[in-house]
């Protein structure tokens, strides 16, 4: 071999020496960032899970409140509750017959629901709009009684009492 090769292969030896020992420092300085990368991502996960479990147990609360608020309106927690109630449905809907459900009169509930079906289809025929408009006008009446009574009269008369209409 040459003076020129040997020289050129000892320059080589030296360059690849450096060149592994920077690929050497910087897989570990790689290594490092991966580690800090990872552990950085593991704490990003356990914020995220608190976060999470908390919001979580934020919305069991509201949801329970919700049902604790929908059970006492609709299985009457309250004289005034069931009273008002049942007043606005008679005033909204009252020739469906919903506040007649909500009072537990079943019976006279579905008087007022078939009529209102009944009017419905012979609307077609041209004599169905007066049934509809009775029920409506039943309902309307009720609603207004209902509102209009104190607690007490409502309870004694339509809870206790189960006068049916008005």
């Amino acid at each position: 071999m040459s003076d020129e090769d040997k020289k050129f292969g000892e320059g080589s030896e030296g360059s690849f020496d450096k060149d592994h020992k920077k690929s050497s420092e910087f897989g570990e300085k790689a290594q490092s960032e991966f580690e800090k990368a990872k552990e950085s991502t593991k704490q990003f996960s356990e914020d995220t899970k608190k976060v999470a479990n908390g919001f979580g147990e934020g919305a069991k609360k509201t949801a329970n409140e919700f049902s604790e608020g929908a059970k006492e309106a609709f299985a009457g927690g309250s004289k005034e509750n069931k009273k008002i109630l049942a007043g606005i449905l008679a005033i909204v809907l009252g020739s469906l017959g919903i506040h007649k459900f909500i009072l537990g009169y079943q019976k006279e509930g579905i008087i007022l629901l078939v009529a209102t079906v009944i009017g419905y289809v012979l609307m077609c025929v041209g004599i169905g709009f007066f049934f509809v408009m009775a029920t409506g006008l039943v309902g309307l009446i009720e609603g207004i009684i209902y509102l209009t009574k104190t607690d007490e009269e409502f309870y004694n008369t339509y809870q206790v009492g189960k006068k049916p209409w008005f």
